[in-house]
C-alpha cells in the first residue's frame, strides 16, 4: 500500500464538517458522524484493554479481530449504502461467546464493572460498545444502516460481558458482585 496520508491536516473540516469515504461532506455533528466517532472511542478502548500485559491468548486474539472488525464497520459507516463487515463477523463472535462462557461458572449475582484492570477495561468497553450501539440506532432513524452492523454491536457488548469475566477469573482476582442493600425496616428498626 502506498502512501495514503501525505498531510494529517487538510483544513478543509475548519467549517465544521468533514468529508465521507464518498466524497460528501457532512457536519461533524451528524448523526453518522457521531456514530463513526463511537465505533472509533470503542476501538481505541479495546487497545487499552489489550495493552494489559497479562491476558490469555485465545483472548488477545478474538480482540484484535474484533478491532479489525470495528474498523470495517467505521468504514461502513463513512460509505453510505455500503457494509464493509463480513457477513459471517456476528456469527463468529457468538461461537467465541459461546466458547468463553461455556468455560465460566454460571451467573448467580449480578456482576459490578470491576477486578482486575484488563477486566475493568473490558466492562468498560463493553458500556462504550451499548453507547455505539445506540448511535447506530439513532442513526438508523435517520437513514438506513446496514443489519448486520447493529447485530454486530449488539453480539460484541456480550462477549466484551463475558470477556470481562474471562479477565477477572484469570488474573485471580474475582468478580465483584453486587450486594443486594437490605430492605428498610417498615417500623424504622436497624
Amino acid at each position: 500500500m502506498g502512501n495514503r496520508l501525505t498531510r494529517i491536516y487538510t483544513r478543509t473540516g475548519d467549517d465544521g464538517s468533514t468529508g465521507l469515504a464518498d466524497g460528501s461532506r457532512v457536519p461533524k455533528d451528524a448523526p453518522r458522524v457521531a456514530a463513526m466517532g463511537e465505533v472509533d472511542e470503542l476501538n481505541s478502548t479495546l487497545a487499552l484493554v489489550l495493552a494489559e500485559a497479562e491476558m490469555p491468548d485465545a483472548v488477545r486474539e478474538c480482540l484484535t479481530r474484533v478491532q479489525h472488525d470495528l474498523f470495517s464497520l467505521g468504514g461502513s459507516l463513512s460509505l453510505p449504502g455500503q457494509c464493509l463487515l463480513e457477513a459471517q463477523a456476528s456469527t463468529r463472535l457468538e461461537r467465541e461467546l459461546d466458547g468463553f462462557n461455556g468455560a465460566l461458572p454460571p451467573l448467580r449475582e449480578f456482576i459490578l464493572p470491576g477486578g482486575a484492570r484488563a477486566a475493568a477495561a473490558c466492562h468498560l468497553a463493553r458500556a462504550v460498545c451499548r453507547r455505539a450501539e445506540r448511535g447506530l440506532v439513532a442513526l438508523e432513524r435517520d437513514e438506513p444502516v446496514p443489519p448486520e452492523l447493529l447485530r454486530y454491536l449488539n453480539r460484541l457488548s456480550d462477549l466484551l460481558f463475558v470477556l470481562s469475566r474471562v479477565l477477572a477469573r484469570d488474573t485471580g482476582t474475582g468478580e465483584v458482585y453486587w450486594c443486594k442493600p437490605a430492605r428498610p425496616d417498615p417500623e424504622g428498626n436497624p
